[in-house]
């Protein structure tokens, strides 16, 4: 499936649509600029005193009034184990070896025993193995430090781990908006 990136006036990521969904800004006239490719025509009906078929031309990015009521910097993406391993790229945070997602899990680096939370901060994408091997304790108890550090992704970086068929054309725009140093750009 397709998905449109919709967009503040600003230039802020707002939302992965449907071709469906993206129709009904157009139609409403609430875009006011576009971007990327055109995606789709949809056709409606003949118009009686014309005789002409209504089209609507979809593209790929597009932006609608507005610029969004919240600042981009302080939304912290919902953390789900599959944008996780999609940040650490498959990655054993302890051995670093790359694995299908299925023989990852999420390794919390402070346990939850421990008083760790579920955060973006305090996890990794772990083997099996590894994580067993750690288990309750803290990497420096466990002599398994870390090969790289956690962090939270930005709201470009979370559109990214959202779509996973994601057109050339939204990826240059998403990408042009990534913080230096994304594992995501790498």
């Amino acid at each position: 499936m397709i998905h449109i990136l919709k967009l503040a006036g600003n230039g802020i990521p707002q939302a992965w649509l449907s071709v469906e969904e993206a129709a009904l800004h157009y139609a409403a006239g609430e875009v006011t600029w576009e971007a990327g490719q055109p995606i789709a025509t949809l056709h409606g009906g003949t118009n009686a005193a014309s005789g002409r078929r209504s089209e609507l031309t979809v593209n790929s990015i597009f932006g609608v009034s507005g610029f969004g009521k919240v600042n981009p910097f302080d939304i912290v993406p919902l953390l789900t184990n599959d944008k996780l391993f999609r940040r650490d790229r498959n990655t054993c945070g302890y051995c670093g070896d790359h694995h299908h997602p299925h023989d990852l899990e999420r390794e919390h680096i402070v346990p939850l025993s421990r008083g760790g939370r579920d955060t973006w901060m305090n996890v990794v994408a772990s083997c099996r193995p590894c994580n067993q091997k750690k288990g309750a304790k803290l990497p420096h108890e466990a002599h398994m430090p870390l090969i790289y550090a956690p962090y939270t992704p930005s709201l470009w970086e979370d559109m990214i781990l959202r779509n996973r068929r994601i057109l050339a054309d939204q990826m240059e725009f998403l990408a042009a908006n990534l913080p230096k140093g994304s594992r995501i750009a790498a």
